[in-house]
């Protein structure tokens, strides 16, 4: 089976990245309130308007990942699309609604979107508590619930799970690129600091990493797009896999670094907190594995 991208995936690859680069570049004001460019998304198509397959928008997930973007776009698309009738999913491709969905209690983006559909399947006004949270380009809450109107579509695990392990997989690689970069520019001792195998060898094992996560981010976004009945199994493991692989891709950058990968003011610590949350949010790596294992085994897991 060939996973590699269309060209016409490739294209949309480019355009995804040149637009994310120039509204969210590393040197932007991280202290600034963050714009998400929602009306911009809709007239792009990447809201559902383009009917993009799940595949393409695995692409659009990464892409936000390597950048960074600061909007709710990973779950109105990755987990709430498929809860929406046709009426809902109108008005999101129009980018006339903003949804967030709640996942084990938590909310992300509730203090910045108009809906949340709930533990129930549910639709609910985005009302509650913000939550500490260690990425603040992503806020968390706990949803205040009322009676909620029920909504025609259903949970899709393996589709948010899916989404989660591409956006991983863009953090991943713009930490190796940074370490990357670093290693090519800075010396010590008279040479580039890349040439030394305790910092190359860092590098190199990140890049089998992010090389994997990859690969089981895009089987599992393939499975998701073809309804394919290893769905949820390739989702489990892609995002086990891809959330550790891109804390350890943050955390030997940040080695390779040095001193200045500690510092406030370099954007490397942004990603390891992108990378924390994506590991945290939902199920857990071992939690994942725990269910992999028991789906191997015939034994049944909860919806």
């Amino acid at each position: 089976m060939d996973f590699a991208l269309t060209d016409e995936q490739r294209q949309l690859q480019r355009e995804v990245r040149g637009f994310l680069a120039a509204n969210y570049p590393l040197d932007r004001d991280w202290d600034a309130p963050p714009d998400d460019r929602w009306q911009e998304l809709a007239e792009l198509g990447w809201l559902g308007g383009a009917e993009l397959s799940f595949v393409e928008e695995a692409i659009l997930f990464e892409e936000s990942g390597y950048a960074l973007y600061p909007g709710p776009f990973l779950v109105a698309v990755g987990f709430v699309l498929p809860f929406l009738g046709d009426a809902e999913r109108e008005a999101l491709a129009a980018g006339e609604v903003r949804w967030s969905a709640e996942d084990r209690g938590l909310v992300p983006w509730l203090d910045s979107v108009d809906m949340v559909v709930d533990m129930d399947g549910n639709a609910q006004p985005a009302r509650g508590e913000l939550l500490p949270t260690v990425d603040p380009t992503r806020p968390l809450g706990r949803l205040e619930r009322t009676n909620g109107i029920p909504l025609p579509g259903h949970r899709d695990v393996a589709r948010g799970r899916a989404a989660m392990a591409a956006e991983a997989v863009g953090v991943a690689q713009r930490a190796l690129e940074l370490g990357v970069e670093h290693a090519k520019t800075r010396e010590q001792f008279g040479k580039k600091i890349g040439v030394y195998q305790a910092v190359s060898h860092q590098l190199a094992d990140t890049y089998a990493d992010v090389e994997l996560a990859r690969s089981l981010a895009y089987w599992a976004a393939w499975c998701v797009a073809e309804e394919d009945e290893q769905a949820r199994l390739a989702a489990a493991a892609a995002k086990a896999f891809a959330t550790e692989a891109a804390v350890r891709a943050c955390e030997r950058s940040i080695q390779v670094h040095g001193g200045i990968g500690f510092t406030w003011e370099h954007p490397l610590h942004r990603y390891y907190k992108r990378a924390l949350w994506l590991e945290g949010f939902g199920k857990r790596p071992a939690e994942l594995r725990a269910e992999i294992a028991d789906a191997l085994l015939g034994v049944a897991v909860p919806a």
